[in-house]
């Protein structure tokens, strides 16, 4: 499989730049120890890693991205580092979101969360996220997910109130372990019954809602009804990753109650912990508040596309500050992403097509080799990508100047590449401006004639200033699109 810079997915990147000693091992901060531990793998050499995906009733927005291009960053690393990954991403398609929206719409619930699916990956593709191994959808593991309440049930973990099967609490000992609530503050028998929750109250939840007119509905021991929103995650990635896993990725919104409740389920139906190191994305800010419609500083990827952004700069941007630290996202500071990148590709151009200097320098060997070493310190200290980048950073001064004084020696220049190479591999950046191919080019012109036989105008808008921006001029014809290079 090829990622969106005809790199092999499965190796993370052009090579992997284990070309000196490794002195070093990679470290996370598990949000459930709240401890920077050393990364160990249940099976040497090979990652099992479960990833919340987003409900597809909607375009997600910049904060949701923020989320997806640090897994993406991750996944890059781990493969970077030698590792085999699996990786498993769930879309959410049956909750209160996705049944109001195809309510409101007047359309099946399947094709509305096709559209947006649709989208989803579109916009994946767009900031050169890898495609996860498997996109499992809620509706079609229903019966996993009934599996696991039966084992639920015989362990006493549940209890039938009104139409809906609800979790009892106080049954599972460990819950607040995650989000380190105080179970003396717990209620014994309040209930939630919406998917959407907007206050933190360690309560019994819901498992299985009881039927609705107008709702999807399954058959069930419990009655018919529809899957709680907690519950598809915990029969999903027991069902592909096993009981027990290595990496679970979510946002820091999620700890509670949506991971804490994972917990719940998983370990109370296994009796096993379902995941040996979490890990959490802090919030994105928008000019330094939180994101909302009604102060207008919510956007789509799609929003930012339209004003003309170069998604290249929306990804450094979303890497630029390490993913546990708030990002404050801004106009100025994209613009600033942009720049940023911009040097490095400058860079290198002025690299490749600058002379070697015919002499040896070991010493400017060494300095650019030890910014390549702590470039991949900084990665494997829990991701650290801001100092990573600086490490970049100072390696292209320091070459800069030896150019300037007559070029790079060969084995400075070796080094530079390499360093280059790893850039791309994890930052998931091209270090050259990319040029379109006509294949290229030809899909996105299909990608513009779906869009506007869906009637979908502003994407087949976007899409022709995407080709225009990069040089490529449109004609509708009555014999169909044609197109030129400007």
């Amino acid at each position: 499989m090829m990622d969106g810079l005809g790199l092999e997915a499965d190796t993370g990147g052009r090579r992997p730049s284990i070309l000196y000693e490794r002195t070093s091992m990679i470290r996370f901060t598990n949000t459930l120890t709240r401890r920077l531990e050393e990364f160990v793998p249940l099976k040497p050499g090979r990652v099992n890693l479960y990833s919340c995906g987003p409900t597809v009733y909607d375009y997600a927005h910049i904060g949701n991205f923020r989320t997806f291009v640090w897994v993406d960053f991750l996944v890059r690393f781990l493969q970077w580092e030698g590792l085999s990954v699996k990786h498993v991403m769930n879309l959410t398609d049956i909750d209160d979101k996705t049944i109001r929206r195809s309510n409101e719409e007047g359309v099946p619930l399947r094709e509305l969360t096709d559209r947006f699916a649709r989208a989803f990956f579109e916009d994946l593709e767009t900031l050169h996220i890898l495609p996860a191994d498997i996109y499992p959808r809620a509706t079609e593991h229903v019966e996993q997910m009934q599996d696991l309440l039966k084992s639920l049930e015989s362990r006493g973990l549940t209890y039938l109130s009104g139409d809906s099967l609800y979790y009892r609490i106080r049954g599972f000992l460990p819950y607040g372990l995650l989000s380190h609530l105080d179970k003396d503050g717990m209620k014994d028998g309040a209930r939630v019954e919406s998917d959407e929750y907007d206050k933190e109250s360690p309560r019994d939840f819901v498992l299985w809602k009881g039927s609705k007119p107008g709702e999807p509905s399954w058959n069930s021991p419990w009655g018919d009804g529809r899957p709680g929103w907690h519950l598809e995650c915990s029969a999903m990635s027991t069902h592909y990753l096993g009981d027990t896993f290595d990496i679970h990725t979510g946002g820091a919104d999620l700890v509670f109650p949506h991971h804490e409740n994972e917990i719940a389920q998983s370990q109370g139906a296994t009796g096993k912990p379902p995941v040996r190191y979490w890990l959490h994305a802090a919030f994105l800010l928008i000019n330094g508040e939180k994101m909302s419609k009604s102060k207008g500083n919510y956007y789509t990827l799609r929003d930012l596309l339209e004003r003309g952004e170069d998604p290249d700069a929306v990804r450094y941007l979303l890497l630029s500050v390490p993913y546990r630290k708030q990002l404050n996202f801004t106009l100025d500071g994209l613009e600033a992403a942009g720049s940023a990148l911009q040097r490095i590709r400058d860079f290198t151009a002025r690299f490749k097509d600058s002379p070697r200097s015919a002499s040896a320098n070991g010493e400017l060997r060494s300095a650019i080799q030890a910014h390549r070493t702590a470039f991949r310190a900084a990665l494997e200290d829990d991701l650290n990508s801001a100092n990573a980048l600086g490490e970049l950073f100072e390696a292209i001064r320091t070459a800069n100047v030896a150019l300037d004084a007559g070029g790079l020696s060969q084995g400075a220049a070796q080094e530079m590449e390499i360093l280059l190479s790893d850039f791309e591999a994890v930052f998931g950046l091209e270090t050259s401006p990319r040029v379109l191919l006509d294949a290229d080019i030809e899909a996105l012109i299909e990608k513009r004639q779906q869009a506007r036989r869906e009637k979908n105008f502003a994407e087949a808008d976007r899409i022709r200033d995407e080709l225009k921006g990069k040089g490529i001029i449109l004609e509708d014809t009555p014999q169909g699109v044609r197109w030129k290079r400007a």
